[in-house]
């Protein structure tokens, strides 16, 4: 039954998305993830996205303002995804500006400590997120917005999949393998579905900047450790995060 089976393949990439992205008990739904499945990770940043402005609303509802609300809405995104990808821009940080060799850089990049640059990087792109979350927040488009750029910042991870080869060899972003560019593009296209549906015509800006940075970070990571690896997949959702948070925010203004 070909419908079936396309039924079964569209249940079995989204269980897969949520396993890898999320701590979302989706249990024995989860299955290996196919590199043909990567569309479904902008599906699971969506549903991050209005976990996150669940909380917001909830802030609001309590009376609190609009920075603890946005806060709020960082640490919900933080728990639903174990933290996933603010490890990896700081691991991403510390490696390419902290070593000298391609191989110190990926030695540090698998440390678990965290140096300087990581704690700069940190500080300075969670700061950007929240001072545009509380702008969005003020502008009563945290629902739209949210889910729009969790959608739109899962999409740099296919793309810089499909661009780059892993430069360690092993590890998740290994294991996951390397996804066809048809495949990256479908996970941009549902992205910038969604997003567009959400944020209209203020997609434009927030997918230009997501690109710019996507390409500026890829462009470093293939200098330095010679392709990608899964920190550097996450810190590429960080900064993807910021520059649509901050585009979205901007539109609104």
């Amino acid at each position: 039954m070909p419908t079936t089976d396309a039924v079964s393949r569209l249940v079995a990439d989204l269980a897969a998305a949520f396993g890898l992205l999320t701590r979302l008990p989706v249990g024995a739904l989860a299955l290996p993830p196919r590199t043909a499945g990567v569309w479904a990770w902008p599906v699971a940043g969506a549903a991050v996205g209005a976990l996150s402005a669940l909380g917001v609303s909830a802030a609001l509802w309590l009376g609190l303002p609009s920075g603890v609300a946005a806060a709020t809405a960082l640490a919900v995104s933080a728990c639903v995804t174990g933290a996933l990808h603010e490890d990896g821009l700081a691991d991403t940080a510390d490696g390419l500006f902290g070593g000298w060799t391609k191989a110190r850089r990926l030695a540090i990049m698998k440390d678990s400590h965290i140096g300087s640059y990581g704690t700069l990087a940190l500080l300075i792109v969670t700061l950007a997120r929240w001072s545009a979350l509380v702008a969005v927040i003020g502008a009563g488009a945290h629902w739209p917005v949210l889910v729009a750029v969790g959608a739109l910042s899962r999409a740099p991870m296919a793309m810089l999949m499909a661009a780059l080869p892993n430069a360690r060899g092993s590890g998740l972003a290994q294991s996951v393998g390397r996804p066809t560019v048809g495949a990256a593009t479908m996970a941009l296209a549902v992205a910038c579905g969604i997003a567009g549906l959400l944020t209209g015509s203020a997609v434009v800006p927030m997918l230009g900047l997501t690109l710019v940075g996507t390409l500026a970070l890829g462009l470093v990571a293939r200098a330095r450790i010679g392709g990608q690896t899964g920190d550097i997949l996450g810190a590429s959702q960080q900064l993807a995060e910021a520059a649509a948070l901050g585009m979205a925010a901007a539109a609104l203004a």
